[in-house]
């Protein structure tokens, strides 16, 4: 994931990001969102934020799912289970958003390996061929989303992903027995994910899976 994808990009790859970005503008426009432009440099300390493989994306869906389905949190994965086998997030990755928005949609309806989050407000995912990766969410709803699962974990949103903390949490050989430390790989990425979407709001460019 990053953040000011211009600001990484090589000649060539750099034209086609630009050519999304113009589809970008047609779906938000179509859809009535405000209008956006992505700037061409976003100085910041670290613009690049890891997802633990596209596995840590869906094991962080996998909790939004329950959570919007029951209220709760499922108990944590053991060593021998995937996130996408789980039936309920199964489920929903098969059905496309709803007329009326869930909590969790911007989370939730998104390619694991490309496409965009974009700096606007926006309550419906837009959902078109034209987009890359076939959605296009919003980064302002995305922060909104990701701290509601915080909130749900008790994971502070200030915590470092970085720290000793959470990856201690995250190579427990055994799950802890209550708090966001159950969900070692899904709280680093939800920290990762509230970092970027706090990024792109502060400096008006996207967030690129890439």
């Amino acid at each position: 994931m990053v953040v000011g994808v211009l600001s990484h990009a090589e000649d060539d790859y750099t034209k086609m990001v630009r050519a999304d970005f113009v589809a970008i503008g047609e779906l938000l426009e179509r859809a009535g969102a405000q209008q956006w432009t992505e700037p061409d440099l976003v100085e910041a300390g670290d613009t690049e934020f890891e997802m633990w493989g596209y596995s840590g994306l869906h094991t962080v869906r996998r909790l939004a799912a329950h959570l919007a389905a029951g209220g709760r949190l499922p108990e944590p994965l053991d060593e021998a289970q995937r996130a996408t086998d789980d039936p309920l997030l199964s489920d929903v990755y098969k059905a496309l958003p709803g007329d009326h928005p869930g909590p969790f949609d911007h989370l939730i309806h998104h390619s694991d390996r490309e496409g965009y989050y974009v700096p606007v407000d926006f309550a419906h995912v837009i959902v078109d061929r034209k987009a890359p990766g076939g959605y296009l969410g919003s980064s302002v709803r995305l922060l909104a989303e990701t701290r509601r699962l915080a909130k749900a974990l008790g994971l502070p949103e200030d915590l470092d992903p970085h720290s000793e903390e959470v990856f201690d949490a995250t190579d427990a050989e055994e799950p802890a027995t209550e708090g966001w430390q159950r969900y070692g790989v899904e709280s680093y990425v939800c920290l990762q994910l509230l970092q970027a979407a706090k990024l792109s709001i502060a400096t008006g460019a996207a967030i690129a899976f890439i």
